[in-house]
This record gives C-alpha cells, structure tokens and sequence, in this order.
C-alpha cells in the first residue's frame, strides 16, 4: 500500500509572488547598480565643474573688458604755468605725459569707470581731456593712432538738455 503524507504550510501574508509591493522590496533596488550611482556622482562633478569654469571664464571676460577702458587726463600748460614768461614751447611735460599741442595728456593704465577717472584726474590736479577744436582732435587722434586703445574724454550726455556736454559746463559744437 502506498502511503499518504499530509502537511500544513504555514506562510506569512506578504510573502507571496502576488503580494510583492515597492514598500516590500529590498532597499537596494532602488538605488540602482553601483554602476549608476557612480555615472550619476560623475554627472553631478561633471555640472559643478562646468559651472565653476563658466563662472571663471565670466570673470576673466568683464576683467578684460575693464582693462581695455583707459582713462586719459590731459592739463593745459597754460592753465598750469607759474606766471611765468616761458614760451610755450619751452615747457615740457611731466614724467609718462605726452605734450599735445598747448595741453600735456596722460594714457593711465588704470582702469576706473568715467566717474573713477573724473575724480583720479582731480586728484592729480588735472581734468578729462577737453578737445577745443578740430586741430587738437587730430594731434589727439594721431598720438593715440598707434595705441589703439580706448580712453575717456570730459563728455558726457546731458539728460536734462539732451545735449552732450563737457565738464566745464559748454555744449559740444560738432561743427568747430
């Protein structure tokens, strides 16, 4: 005779192919392989590096930008002369200034915005360079020919007047 063998198989609930629930899953299953995790750190290293190199880049492009803004002082040897009888001629300019027809005119490597210069020249008791007539903008023109750089001059937009105007107050007249 064949012989019969019964059991009981006591399971819990949840443990079953039909029970298995995000909430029931290892935790390591959603972190992905250590292969992705590692691609994902690289990506976020990668992003944070980009960020820093844009950064710097961003820096070192408005630095350059500055750097190409140079201020220009120029003083009237007139206004400056010691009552003095001297010829015009006989002067000579200080140390680093270029004589300019009857004004001597200092290329700063500087770097100041139109204000910052306005107020650098005064401390060197100068001013922003005033062009009086058509003569003086060619000597000017010609001694910066050459350097080809930008500078700053004594005008400015006036918004009340709608007028460019010079820092000793009078209009520009274009037709000089």
């Amino acid at each position: 005779m064949d012989q019969v063998v019964y059991a009981d198989l006591n399971l819990p609930r949840d443990s079953g192919p039909e029970s298995s629930s995000p909430s029931s899953l290892p935790r390591d299953v959603c972190q992905g392989s250590p292969w992705h995790q590692f691609a994902l750190k690289l990506g976020c290293a990668g992003i944070i590096l980009l960020a820093l190199v844009v950064t710097g880049l961003s820096v070192s492009v408005t630095s350059l930008i500055r750097k190409s803004s140079i201020e220009k002082c120029s003083v009237d040897i007139q206004q400056n002369m010691s009552k003095t009888t001297e010829r015009l001629s006989l002067l000579n300019c200080p140390i680093s200034w270029k004589k300019v027809g009857e004004k001597c005119l200092l290329l700063s490597d500087t770097v100041n915005p139109w204000n910052n210069s306005l107020a650098d020249c005064s401390t060197k008791e100068s001013r922003l360079l005033l062009i009086q007539d058509k003569e003086e903008l060619r000597l000017t023109q010609k001694l910066i020919h050459d350097k080809a750089i930008p500078f700053w001059i004594g005008l400015k937009f006036s918004l009340p007047e709608k007028k460019w105007k010079w820092i000793n107050d009078s209009f520009l007249n274009s037709d000089q």
